[in-house]
């Protein structure tokens, strides 16, 4: 008699290895999507994520055009201005720089950066409270998109972008982590919103500044750690930028076309270190907003 395979399938056919969980392989495809997955699996194609860039240098970095761009202005220049800060590239790491590694960078390379904590639940659950400070843009996006990934819903991330992002921008439906989750849930076969089953936590790692355009404009990035399991558990690193903008009291998505992709590697690994990323440290918030509910966590 046959032994039968411990290997189940998904509505839209991929395989779920019962016995042993998610690979990391199956990780990749579900949370970032088969382009992605395929760049990660198939890195002898040659595929670039993008040019080298080291984002954490104080000085002028060119553009695809080969013009110098001033990556950081404590006065508004223009719109201009910030799309090219935007699609200026930024380090290229190979990717299974993704990885969890032991390795580690010389003690002198680290750097930390200071992020202020989230003091009261904003719009769509989403934390809030953060300054008016390049840190305080990338605590929110930091907020923002632990709330969309660790609920894995794409009424969560409809909404959640609906709250958060300013008119002119991918839209809901184009937006990178709502490809995501859509990606996520197509994969492991999963409607609207993710099985109960599965859980997906994201811990902010690791930041950097790309570039700032006057007090109300950011380039925000932020490396998590994404642990995802079902049955077994399995983490990669996953860099995110976003254009943050300074509007009613908050930092919110800024108009215009997504930013250059952000480098991922794992959080504290001599890639990561490499690529310009600074260790996250927790910071204070920025005191109690008016508004602010008694007794609301941080992030």
């Amino acid at each position: 008699m046959s032994t039968r395979s411990r290997t189940t399938r998904s509505r839209r056919g991929a395989s779920l290895d019962v016995e042993g969980g998610w690979s990391r392989r199956r990780l990749l495809i579900v949370l970032f999507g088969a382009a992605t997955a395929a760049v990660v699996l198939l890195g002898s194609l040659g595929y670039s994520l993008v040019l080298a860039l080291d984002a954490s240098d104080d000085e002028d970095a060119p553009d695809e055009t080969g013009v110098s761009v001033p990556m950081h202005s404590d006065v508004a220049v223009g719109q201009q201005q910030r799309a090219e800060i935007a699609a200026a590239p930024m380090a290229e790491v190979p990717p299974e720089a993704m990885n969890p590694t032991d390795e580690k960078p010389a003690e002198a390379e680290l750097e930390t950066i200071s992020v202020p904590s989230g003091v009261v639940p904003g719009p769509a659950a989403v934390l809030t409270g953060f300054p008016r400070t390049p840190e305080g843009a990338v605590g929110q996006l930091a907020a923002i998109e632990s709330t969309v990934l660790q609920s894995m819903s794409l009424a969560t991330a409809g909404e959640v972008y609906q709250a958060w992002a300013l008119p002119g921008g991918a839209g809901p439906q184009a937006w990178p982590l709502t490809t995501s989750v859509r990606a996520f849930l197509g994969g492991a076969g999963m409607s609207e919103q993710k099985d109960e089953a599965a859980n997906v936590t994201i811990e902010p790692s690791a930041a950097m500044v790309k570039g700032t355009d006057g007090p109300d404009w950011t380039l925000a990035c932020a490396l998590v750690t994404v642990t995802a399991s079902l049955e077994k558990e399995v983490q990669i690193g996953y860099g995110y930028c976003e254009r943050m903008q300074w509007v009613g009291g908050r930092w919110m998505i800024a108009p215009g076309t997504p930013p250059a992709a952000a480098p991922s590697a794992w959080p504290g690994s001599p890639a990561a270190v490499g690529a310009g990323w600074s260790t996250w440290v927790n910071g204070t918030g920025s005191g109690d907003p008016a508004g602010a509910v008694d007794g609301a966590g941080e992030f």
